[in-house]
């Protein structure tokens, strides 16, 4: 298995530009097989996520040329199912998009129960809810669920809590339904946004989208289209904790900064000079950082994927931080590993209490999921000594070329696989 090796102690500096948005690709990707027409979607990540979609698409019919890296173009003319039955559609969590997709266009679907990474309990009650009062009789078997209908009729839905998930696959089922749709208490996430509006540029009649409320009009067809997605608020946020962990200097380039204020606002309240333009975000990290509170809350509040990341940086602030996580109930193992790396983290229920030390130490750690394994490679590059990520299949998961781009910004950090790779490793860094 790959690791990553990463000597730390230096801070980062340079340029770095930012990929596609992977959950607004994965929905987006889903909801493309709406339509019989060709449909070119542009700025999508090439990572595993994204990847893994594509696959189960194609054994089911879906005929995909990748042009380019970043650009896919689909044909979904030729269908010839509606049961999705790829065992790596397990391992991520947006296979249920599927659902909500094949449901809207084809009144039937069957796909594995979500994966993806063990961050705690993520019900699908509320798709099940909103499939169902669409008029979809809805069960799970054998490790599916299955939704299928004679027709969807538009009603009248409250969310009994905010879900990204659900917002999103609620919108898809209801695009191609008879009548008008509306949704309550919805998730107002960038990338909700984007759906909706590649979903528009297909035909659809959506509009609310970012508010709280979700008005659709259901069309009898959805034509072709070419559409390029958003970018990454996470990958974004990511490289900008990584100018404050290092004491560096970064920008960040390809950008939407509306979509990163609330990143910005608690770097500039610990210490951090924030310098925004039309499309790029700086941040330079110059003088000591202090201590914060931070808790994750649906967008625009603090995003629950920037929080292991925020916790990395809050462990070299002065004085004593609180974070608490509001949105997943299993998001701070990865607390276990940034102590033996010499932080002083402790955890209480969904609550993490941090007290700043001057700097953490390398250690041969472990990345519990996606989010916390790029957390912990920013921390091992503030680190002193070198540090060994295992399990680095999880941050490849959603960060396309994290190590090379990295490296463009200076860091001392590469992949190995077997012993000879890391002696190699340390002799250049050494030389």
């Amino acid at each position: 298995m790959e690791k990553y090796a990463i000597i730390g102690g230096h801070p980062l500096h340079g340029e770095v530009e930012i990929g596609g948005a992977k959950n607004a690709a994965l929905a987006i990707l889903a909801a493309a097989v709406m339509t019989d027409d060709p449909v070119t979607i542009e700025n999508v990540p090439d990572v595993m996520d994204t990847n893994v979609l594509l696959q189960a698409m194609e054994r089911i019919g879906v005929k995909i040329e990748r042009p380019e890296r970043h650009t896919v173009k689909m044909d979904s003319s030729d269908i010839y199912d509606c049961i999705i039955k790829d065992e790596y559609m397990k391992k991520i969590r947006a296979s249920y998009y599927m659902v909500g997709a094949l449901l809207g266009k084809y009144k039937r679907a069957e796909v594995p129960l979500p994966g993806g990474c063990n961050i705690g309990i993520r019900a699908i009650d509320q798709h099940i809810k909103g499939f169902k009062a669409l008029g979809a009789k809805v069960s799970v078997s054998h490790g599916s669920i299955v939704a299928e209908a004679k027709e969807l009729r538009g009603t009248h839905i409250f969310m009994d809590k905010v879900s990204v998930g659900a917002t999103i696959n609620i919108m898809m089922a209801a695009t191609m339904a008879t009548g008008k749709t509306i949704i309550e208490n919805v998730a107002k996430e960038p990338h909700v946004v984007d759906l909706a509006n590649f979903l528009n540029s297909m035909g659809a009649n959506i509009k609310g989208a970012g508010t709280d409320v979700i008005r659709i009009k259901g069309v009898e067809r959805l034509h072709s289209t070419v559409y390029t997605i958003i970018p990454d608020q996470i990958e974004a946020g990511t490289f900008m904790m990584a100018a404050a962990a290092t004491r560096g200097d970064i920008t960040v380039r390809n950008v939407i900064p509306k979509h990163l204020e609330c990143i910005t606002a608690k770097l500039q309240e610990i210490g951090c000079r924030i310098y925004e333009y039309d499309d790029a975000v700086r941040i330079v990290a110059k003088d000591p950082l202090s201590s914060t509170q931070v808790k994750t809350l649906p967008y625009p509040g603090f995003p629950t994927d920037m929080q292991p990341q925020m916790t990395v940086v809050l462990g070299l602030a002065q004085g004593t931080s609180i974070v608490t996580e509001s949105i997943f109930d299993n998001r701070f193992k990865y607390a276990d590993e940034l102590v033996r790396m010499g932080a002083q983290v402790k955890v209480e229920s969904n609550t993490a209490i941090i007290t700043g030390v001057e700097r953490y130490s390398g250690a041969t750690i472990s990345a519990p999921d996606l989010r916390a394994g790029a957390a912990l490679a920013l921390a091992a590059m503030a680190a002193e000594g070198e540090t060994l990520i295992e399990d680095i299949h999880y941050i490849e998961r959603g960060y396309e070329d994290f190590d090379t781009k990295l490296r463009g910004l200076g860091a001392k950090i590469s992949k190995v696989k077997t012993e000879r790779d890391l002696t190699k490793f340390r002799f250049q860094i050494a030389n």
